[in-house]
């Protein structure tokens, strides 16, 4: 499905977004918090784009994704960053490896959410961090309601507009709605051994972002 969606993958989410995805992104570039030197695995990146700022801030970034056809299209943009493939649940990397480690609206393509958690967290050293980003549940009632009106009547006639397989976007919007919410994703974070487990919400709760860290 996400081979199918590369080609335009990063202008549909902007269009859908309504622009906020640039915003979301940079909240997690804050929350992770590269540093020259660190090295930070960006999970579920695409094409790279979310790997930038990191790179930017020095530290020794490496985005990997599942579909082969996000990470060619990747290369094609940034060709020299580190793309590698991987399955979220089957990371090809050895253990304490990063000092931080981050995925952004992509937990919840991942069929084994705990064990994609537990993988973080093998390959995170100890006193590293994890930073995750994804699509959540609005605090209040009334904007909740309007916002699953936007996403399951508005959304696929959009992504008709911009994307290669508007289809793709229609599944994304059901996952959208039956992914746990803020508390529940929070207890899975702990249950896969992270601690000072925390989250903020992004835009009324659209979005969420949900830190924790690997006990020294």
């Amino acid at each position: 499905m996400f081979d199918d969606v590369a080609a335009n993958y990063d202008l549909t989410n902007d269009v859908l977004s309504l622009g906020q995805d640039r915003r979301w992104r940079k909240e997690v570039a804050k929350a992770v918090d590269a540093r020259p030197g660190q090295k930070v695995l960006d999970l579920a990146a695409g094409t790279g784009t979310s790997s930038l700022p990191f790179a930017t801030a020095g530290a020794y970034v490496v985005p990997c994704d599942f579909s082969l056809g996000m990470l060619r299209e990747g290369k094609k943009r940034h060709a020299w960053l580190p793309l590698t493939a991987g399955d979220a649940t089957r990371l090809p990397f050895r253990d304490g490896v990063f000092d931080a480690v981050t995925i952004s609206f992509g937990l919840r393509n991942v069929q084994d959410t705990d064990a994609a958690l537990r993988e973080l967290y093998r390959v995170t050293r100890p006193g590293g961090r994890v930073v995750i980003c994804e699509f959540s549940h609005p605090t209040w009632a009334p904007f909740r309601t309007v916002y699953e009106e936007y996403l399951m009547r508005a959304l696929p006639p959009v992504a008709r507009a911009v994307s290669s397989n508007p289809d793709a976007y229609v599944y994304l919007a059901e996952s959208i709605r039956s992914w746990p919410d803020q508390p529940a994703l929070a207890r899975r974070l702990q249950q896969a051994g992270w601690s000072k487990v925390a989250w903020r919400n992004l835009t009324g709760g659209i979005v969420a972002l949900h830190r924790g860290t690997k006990a020294a």
